[in-house]
């Protein structure tokens, strides 16, 4: 198709807000520059949450100047709200997106602790070895945000306390009387007992983000990642990507060891040190110190010693249970809620994102955001909508070396089988009480087929 004529398009994933821009393209899933939307396969997916092409819609960008005014960007003059959001992270923006789609009446207060700029928190663990400075990450300022959307928004605001029976919440600004009350307020960064939180970095948001970046950008730095997961093995490859020397350091012989199989997590360990990674594990850390020549020490409990310039701890989330407890929430793991409706235990209290629980489980996954959203604004507004069902998503580790796709939710009790093996190339399937319950491929083949 010829679109030589036609100006250049971009396209919002509706999962997790990720805009396709045609005249960039995706180079790191083999989509050049100039690469249209409509030429693009079908099979192609997001390469940040996973959907495929068919959840991209057309995106049409903010210009300075074209936003409502009618929108209060302030504390209101009645502490009376019809719906109450906290959290402004891609969970709670999308539940004003998905309740302002159905009415553009409704009254929202958004209340944030940090600025609010609405930004792709999966791009932090590849975004330094792209050269991405922080404001690039910003796809939409919060006060844009706010005046397009025509809602109320609180930054810099800390929710002190709930009161389901008077339906109040407390703020550092004052009480606020709600209707609903919607609660995103994601999870933080586990820190392990050892390690001080001032001497490490925590790069769950972009404000911690911004701050390593800033560092790093002094020079070449010797960056030790703690924590081998997912965000632990994405940014110790774009820190090596980026020029910096590093060291990943995990209590599992392997990394991913919760997600991936002995044989496919070796696969990733011997990739990531060809790419210049240093793996310790098994190993806990017993100690970590500030030197005097400026750096971090750190002791394990193996002996070893090692001096960094900067320390990152990806060793996890957590959901603060504080807010669910003040407010008498039922609380396992993250605030509970009912898989149907994502209400929780309080009448008119809702909850989504990474902050609950489904069935004792966390869900920390970008994917079913949108679908969590869509639900509880069908729900206030009391419109018609298919329950919520909550299914395991794709998962992709954004590891250029080595990249990994996990279909289904691996059982620590399953069975791995080896279904092909090559020398770049492993497919396995893991089996448990008889059922298939994940497959998962690791290779070049799987980036191949991605492009």
């Amino acid at each position: 198709m010829n679109h030589a004529d036609e100006p250049w398009r971009q396209f919002l994933c509706r999962a997790c807000g990720l805009i396709y821009d045609e005249e960039k393209g995706d180079p790191d899933s083999g989509l050049a520059p100039g690469t249209r939307f409509d030429d693009i396969p079908d099979d192609w997916v997001c390469p940040l949450c996973g959907v495929i092409k068919a959840d991209f819609e057309p995106y049409e960008p903010v210009a300075p100047g074209s936003v409502s005014t009618c929108a209060v960007v302030a504390l209101p003059r009645t502490s009376q709200c019809g719906v109450v959001v906290v959290g402004a992270g891609s969970a709670g923006w999308g539940v004003v997106e998905a309740l302002r789609a159905l009415d553009r009446c409704v009254p929202i207060m958004l209340i944030s602790a940090c600025d609010a700029d609405r930004y792709h928190k999966p791009e932090l663990s590849i975004a330094l070895s792209r050269g991405t400075e922080p404001a690039a990450l910003v796809r939409e300022s919060a006060g844009q945000a706010a005046r397009r959307l025509g809602v109320a928004l609180l930054t810099e605001t800390f929710v002190t306390g709930i009161s389901p029976v008077l339906k109040q919440l407390r703020t550092t600004r004052g009480t606020l009387h709600y209707e609903h009350l919607v609660l995103a307020q994601g999870a933080r960064a586990q820190v392990p007992d050892p390690l001080p939180a001032e001497l490490c970095w925590r790069i769950n948001d972009l404000a911690g983000w911004t701050g390593l970046y800033r560092r790093l950008k002094e020079g070449v730095r010797h960056v030790a990642v703690v924590g081998a997961g997912m965000v632990g093995c994405e940014l110790a490859e774009d820190l090596v990507r980026a020029g910096h020397a590093v060291t990943l350091i995990s209590t599992h012989e392997q990394p991913l060891a919760g997600l991936l199989p002995p044989r496919a997590g070796a696969r990733l360990r011997n990739g990531l040190a060809a790419l210049g990674v240093n793996y310790l594990g098994p190993t806990q850390i017993r100690r970590l110190s500030a030197s005097g020549k400026g750096t971090r020490s750190i002791e394990t409990f193996d002996g070893r010693m090692l001096e960094a310039d900067e320390v990152v701890v990806a060793a996890g989330l957590q959901t603060d249970p504080r807010l669910a407890r003040s407010a008498g929430l039922a609380f396992e793991r993250g605030i509970v809620v009912d898989p149907a409706t994502l209400r929780t235990s309080a009448d008119g209290i809702y909850a989504l994102g990474d902050c609950i629980s489904l069935n004792g489980s966390p869900c920390r996954f970008i994917e079913p955001i949108a679908r969590q959203a869509s639900v509880i604004a069908h729900s206030i507004l009391g419109r018609k909508y298919e329950p919520y069902t909550h299914r395991a998503p794709v998962i992709r580790l954004k590891t250029r070396v080595l990249p990994i796709v996990v279909h289904g939710m691996p059982d620590v009790n399953g069975h791995w089988q080896v279904l092909e093996e090559t020398g770049d190339y492993l497919c396995m399937q893991q089996w448990f009480d008889g059922q298939p319950v994940a497959r998962l491929e690791i290779g070049k083949a799987v980036q191949q087929l991605a492009a």
